[in-house]
């Protein structure tokens, strides 16, 4: 049940994130979460998009180094301490994680949070016993679970 995460590097510089969205978006390419972290010199913006394959061969057509890599998307409560719950079930369960951002879907009353973890199908299988919901690749075309 994982979903596909685009990373891109790109020159930390004015206007390379609108170029990148720019791109995208003329593609067709439907934008579902992102993150962008920076350096002095390079950024790394990580997304969740409608079609990862189509997103990465425009990027990559383009001149951006994209790798594609499976996350997990654990749905929430949208209220305090929800997050917390879930970062402690896989805490428990031995799984790391390597780092995480969230969104919030248009639909329902639940958030969304992206992760990044050690070993995804053992992260799946917690998550699930503990009765988390996981967004599947196919809602995150549409951004329903």
């Amino acid at each position: 049940m994982s979903v596909l995460q685009l990373s891109v590097f790109a020159e930390n510089k004015p206007g390379a994130l609108i170029e990148m969205t720019r791109l995208l978006g003329e593609a067709g390419v439907n934008i579902r979460a992102l993150s962008l972290a920076d350096t002095a010199d390079f950024g790394i913006l990580r997304l969740i998009a409608d079609d990862p394959e189509k997103a990465g061969r425009v990027l990559t057509d383009h001149g951006y180094v994209v790798r594609i890599t499976p996350v997990i998307c654990a749905e929430m409560p949208d209220e305090p301490g929800a997050l917390a719950h879930i970062l402690l079930t896989l805490e428990r369960a031995g799984i790391n994680i390597e780092y995480t951002y969230a969104f919030i879907a248009r639909h329902a009353e639940n958030a969304y949070v992206v992760l990044s973890v050690s070993d995804c199908r053992a992260a799946e299988t917690t998550l699930a016993a503990a009765g988390v919901g996981l967004l599947t690749a196919d809602a995150a075309k549409f951004g329903a679970s």
